[in-house]
């Protein structure tokens, strides 16, 4: 039997920059398969923001998406997956994946003594989302959480390495880790995270496995694409769509994104999702 082949674009979210990492592996692992990315970069960070504010604005990205008749949603934001996804997946007719079950899976796997330390947005946190993620992976797993609310908004502004920024995570990391010297596994719980990688890993030294969201995700929406036969069909000669597109102010926006993707970062589009959410209405 033939499956017709689904050219639809994958839509990816977040409040700002940080689920541009998820994308960056999604283009790496599924190449000939296109994207629509926002990130909410106007009204980043979600963090300290009330729950009801997060799924409001979540709902309101969500709608742009799906105007743009993607296939496939990933909600590449780990404060918006964990106060937002249940709302997420009644609002969409589409798939939906979320961060925060591939990164903790992958912390599981990745702790050696069983305990686990992630660093995450104050309303991820808030919401318990990783250690009852963790945990469900495996219940001996012992998981210490420390909110990092400056470091969003130092990213949106990016600095993402110097003095500032290591300042910055050693002040979240080293009491952490001083409080739990058995963590041998760091999750990164908030996709802005792995672009201060390179600070984190060297504050927390070779013993300290990091781990992301970005990888594990990927893998997900691949899966999930073979398992609902929705692969595009375009070759390596076959050139897939991708578009960014962002709320807030676009010359910083492309000035973070071009860390990540350099010459490959498509033109950024500045859009407006209450227009998107009015039309639909």
């Amino acid at each position: 039997m033939t499956t017709r082949a689904d050219r639809r674009p994958i839509g990816v979210f977040d409040s700002g920059v940080g689920g541009l990492t998820v994308l960056s592996e999604l283009r790496r692992r599924l190449p000939h398969e296109a994207t629509v990315y926002l990130g909410d970069n106007g009204r980043a960070p979600y963090g300290p923001r009330a729950a009801e504010d997060v799924r409001a604005f979540t709902a309101e990205c969500i709608a742009w998406l799906l105007a743009q008749d993607v296939k496939l949603l990933v909600v590449a934001c780990n404060t918006a997956t964990a106060q937002a996804l249940p709302l997420v997946r009644e609002q969409s007719d589409v798939p939906v994946v979320g961060v925060v079950r591939p990164g903790a899976v992958a912390a599981a796997a990745a702790t050696r003594d069983g305990h686990v330390g992630v660093v995450a947005t104050s309303g991820t946190v808030a919401s318990g989302a990783y250690p009852a993620a963790i945990t469900e992976a495996n219940p001996a797993i012992v998981v210490s959480q420390q909110a990092c609310p400056t470091l969003v908004p130092l990213v949106e502004a990016g600095v993402v390495d110097g003095p500032q920024a290591e300042r910055e995570v050693r002040g979240y990391l080293e009491p952490m880790l001083a409080q739990d010297p058995r963590i041998d596994a760091l999750l990164l719980g908030c996709t802005h995270y792995p672009l201060l990688r390179a600070t984190i890993e060297r504050v927390v030294g070779r013993s300290v496995a990091v781990v992301d969201s970005a990888f594990t995700t990927a893998i997900a929406v691949e899966d999930l694409l073979d398992a609902l036969r929705a692969r595009s069909d375009l070759t390596g000669s076959g050139a897939a769509d991708n578009r960014i597109a962002t709320t807030g102010d676009m010359a910083a926006f492309t000035a973070v994104a071009e860390r990540v993707f350099g010459d490959r970062l498509p033109d950024v589009e500045s859009v407006s999702v209450e227009a998107a959410v009015s039309s639909k209405a």
